[in-house]
C-alpha cells in the first residue's frame, strides 16, 4: 500500500503521518507514506522529525498547484489523504487569492491526477466552517453550505469539486468536516498556541469582540483517528462530520488558559472583532459514530493540559515559527 499525504508537514497532516508510521492505523502498518508538501510558512519538516528515519517515509517537496508535479507523485498511489490547504481565516480576509488558488485549483489537480492514476480512495479533509454559523442545534452533513469567509468559501468550493469527481467520474472520494483542532505542533498563529505562547512569554492574549463566539474543540489525535476510519471504511461519495464534543465560548477557552498559567483577566487584551465572525459552530457526529464507530477519546481537560506542557517543553520549535509568521504577515 502506498498512501499520499498532502500537507503532511503541517499540523494535522504531520500528526496523521506520525501516527501512521507509528503503527496506530492497522491498514497502514506496512504502507509507504509519501508526504507531499510545499513547506509554506506553516509547513515544517521538523514536524516529521520523530519519524524522519522511518523506512516507510518518503518526503517530496512540491506544490499541489503544479499539475505535473502532482501527476508524478500520484503514480502508484492507493490512498490519498488531502490535508494541504491555506487555512487561516484572518489571512484570507487580508487576501483571498492564495486561498482560492491552493484550496480550489490545487484540489482540482489532485482529484484529476487521482482519477488518472486509478486511486482506490481519496479522503478530502475539510472544515465545519463551510456550513456558516448556527445559533442552535448541530449541523448534519446534509446542511446547505453557507460559508462566510474567503477561507471557508474556498474550502466549500473544494468540497463540491470532490463531490463532482465522485458523481461524474466515480472517483471514490470521501469528505471529512472537522471542528476546531488543537494539540502539539500547531502553528502559533491559531488561537490555542497563540495564547499559550503569549502567556509563556508573559504577554497578553488578544480576545476578539465580546468573546462569546462558540467553537467545538477536537484534539488532533481524535481528528486523525476519525479520518482513518473514513479512509478504511467510509462510503465513497459521502461526507462525515468529525467533532470533539466540547463546546466553549472563546471567553471560556481564554479563562481556562489563564487559569492554567495562574493569571487573571489583566492578561486579556480586547481587540476589534473579526469581519463576518461566525458566532457558533457545532457538528452532528451521529453519522460517523453510527457507521464507523467514531467517538472522541481525548478529554478537553487532558488534551489542553498536555498541549500546554508540549509548548512549555518545545520553545525551540515554536519560537522560530512565530518569528517566521510575523515576517510572512508583513
Amino acid at each position: 500500500m502506498r498512501a499520499l499525504v498532502t500537507g503532511g508537514a503541517g499540523f494535522i497532516g504531520s500528526h496523521y503521518v506520525r501516527n501512521a508510521l507509528g503503527g496506530a492505523y492497522g491498514s497502514l502498518s506496512d504502507a509507504e507514506i509519501v508526504v507531499f508538501d510545499k513547506l509554506t510558512y506553516a509547513g515544517n519538516e521538523a514536524n516529521l522529525a520523530p519519524v524522519k528515519d522511518h523506512p516507510g517515509l518518503r518526503f517530496v517537496r512540491g506544490d499541489i498547484c503544479d499539475a505535473a508535479a502532482v501527476a508524478q507523485v500520484m503514480a502508484g498511489v492507493d490512498l490519498v489523504v488531502h490535508f494541504a490547504a491555506e487555512s487561516h481565516v484572518d489571512r484570507s480576509i487580508l487576501g483571498a487569492a492564495d486561498f482560492v488558488t491552493t484550496n480550489v485549483l490545487g484540489t482540482l489537480n489532485l482529484l484529476q491526477a487521482a482519477l488518472d492514476a486509478g486511486v482506490e480512495k481519496f479522503v478530502h479533509v475539510s472544515t465545519d466552517e463551510v456550513y456558516g454559523s448556527i445559533e442552535h442545534g448541530s449541523w448534519p452533513e446534509t446542511h446547505p453550505l453557507e460559508p462566510n469567509s474567503p477561507y471557508s468559501a474556498s474550502k466549500a468550493s473544494s468540497d463540491l469539486l470532490a463531490r463532482s469527481f465522485h458523481r461524474t467520474h466515480g472517483l471514490p472520494v470521501c469528505v471529512t468536516r472537522c471542528s476546531n483542532n488543537y494539540g502539539p505542533y500547531q502553528f502559533p498563529e491559531k488561537v490555542v498556541p497563540l495564547f499559550v505562547t503569549n502567556l509563556l512569554d508573559g504577554k497578553k492574549v488578544p480576545l476578539y469582540g465580546d468573546g462569546l463566539n462558540v467553537r467545538d474543540w477536537l484534539h488532533v489525535d481524535d481528528h486523525c483517528h476519525g479520518i482513518q476510519l473514513v479512509a478504511d471504511n467510509g462510503r465513497p461519495g459521502e461526507v462525515y462530520n468529525i467533532g470533539g464534543g466540547t463546546e466553549l465560548t472563546n471567553l471560556e477557552l481564554t479563562e481556562r488558559l489563564l487559569a492554567a498559567f495562574g493569571v487573571g483577566d489583566e492578561m486579556v487584551e480586547p481587540v476589534e472583532d473579526r469581519k463576518a465572525h461566525d458566532r457558533r459552530y457545532s457538528v452532528d457526529i451521529t453519522k460517523i459514530a453510527d457507521e464507523l464507530g467514531y467517538r472522541p477519546l481525548v478529554s478537553f481537560e487532558q488534551g489542553l493540559a498536555t498541549t500546554i506542557q508540549w509548548y512549555r517543553d518545545n520553545r525551540s520549535w515554536w519560537e522560530p515559527l512565530r518569528d517566521r509568521a510575523k515576517l510572512s504577515a508583513n
